[in-house]
């Protein structure tokens, strides 16, 4: 797994450690319904093990992100494919604790280089729900366009934000 380092984030492999912030922001609704929802402890610590065996299946996925100078855990930043997902998608959240310090802009940008330079991906778009108004405009930010909204496998509704 290739780390990533921006001015300000580690992006790194998953370690034990991180199931605590990670089980953290999946047991609250309000901050993990944009992400597959809540979880229990067990629940979170199987879908932390899915992202690192989509890694090992796919050659990418989900960093684990945290400020360089002090090792904070900061949340998750990273791109996703798998069987019946449409296209390759950039995804993160933060956590509520690391917000508004510009480090999924950050983290993302990274991402957006990464899957543009050295995965070459043709595509990649950010499936966003439509009242995910932070995210929506991230994507703005990072120069994704809206395109159009699909019915996102087994997810419902969602706007397709393209990157390039």
């Amino acid at each position: 797994m290739q780390e990533l380092q921006t001015e300000r984030l580690l992006m790194r492999q998953w370690r034990a450690e991180d199931i605590e912030p990670y089980t953290r922001y999946f047991r609250d609704q309000n901050r993990a319904q944009y992400f597959g929802g809540k979880r229990n402890a067990d629940d979170a610590w199987r879908h932390l093990a899915m992202m690192v065996g989509h890694w090992q299946l796919n050659g990418f996925g989900y960093w684990a992100v945290e400020e360089r100078i002090t090792g904070t855990f900061v949340g998750c930043v990273g791109l996703w494919k798998s069987l019946d997902w449409p296209e390759l998608e950039l995804g993160y959240w933060i956590d509520d604790r690391q917000q508004r310090k510009g480090f999924a802009e950050e983290a993302a940008a990274e991402c957006v280089r990464y899957a543009r330079n050295s995965l070459k991906s043709p595509s990649l778009v950010s499936y966003i729900a439509s009242d995910n108004m932070p995210s929506q405009k991230l994507a703005a930010k990072l120069g994704a366009k809206y395109e159009q909204t699909i019915e996102l496998v087994e997810q419902g509704p969602h706007l397709v934000y393209r990157h390039f």
